[in-house]
Formats: C-alpha cells, structure tokens, sequence
C-alpha cells in the first residue's frame, strides 16, 4: 500500500509502520474521525491465519481499558486483505526500552501492574492472550 491510498473509503495511508511474516502496519490518518490509527493489514497469503486475525478484531471491539489500544473498525480490503485499524500509540516498544538498560525495580512493579490490570480486563471477557 502507498501513501494517499484510501481502505474502505475512510482510511488514508501515511506510511508503513512495520511489517512481519503475516502483514503490515501502516500508520493512517481515519478521515470519519480526524485521528491517526494504525491499520494492521494482513497478507493475502496468509489465509491460514484469517480467522484468528477476525478472532482478534472482534475481540478488541468488545475491550475497553486505558491498557488496551482502543478498536477503531475492521474489514476486508477491495483485493480481499482483512485489516483492523486501532488507535496509533507513539513511544517506544519494550524491547527498544531494555536496550536502553534495566528497568527499576519500581518501574518494573508499575508495568507489571498495568499489564496484569489490561489481562485482567480480557480474561474477564474470556479472552485469553496468546503472545503473553
């Protein structure tokens, strides 16, 4: 995808944000709600993984928690990709954080609270997180 291209007449690509074995992130502007997402686009190859990712999509739009990156809308590509578009986050991921040096020990307590509180959240819905 390019920037300018347009998904489901509502999502304006910025750029790619990153790419992985199973599809792309791009950052995007929601032109419905003047605000950036990021828009998980899923490989056409990978039909395998189709219905997890529609699995995902479904549960994220039932999550609410200042934990979890808020659901904007998911559908289907005009080439038939799937793509969940999601709030944008800027910062820093946590592996970038640790090449930086060791957390504190309050630092570590602090993220171990929140992380805990956003499961807590989605295991109370039943959902269970399978990349933790």
């Amino acid at each position: 995808m390019r920037p300018g291209e347009i998904i489901s007449d509502r999502f304006e690509i910025i750029q790619e944000a990153g790419a992985g074995g199973m599809g792309a992130v791009y950052r995007a502007m929601d032109r419905a709600r003047g605000q950036l997402v990021a828009l998980k686009v899923l490989y056409p190859h990978a039909l395998q993984g189709a219905d997890r990712f529609a699995r995902e999509a479904e549960a994220l739009s039932e999550l609410s928690h200042p934990g979890i990156v808020r659901y904007a809308a998911h559908g289907t590509t005009p080439w038939g990709a799937r793509f969940l578009a999601m709030e944008w986050l800027d910062g820093e991921d946590l592996g970038d954080r640790l090449d930086r040096g060791p957390l504190s020990v309050a630092e570590t307590l602090s993220l171990a609270t929140r992380v805990a509180s956003a499961l807590g959240c989605a295991h109370g819905r039943g959902i269970v997180h399978r990349d933790i």
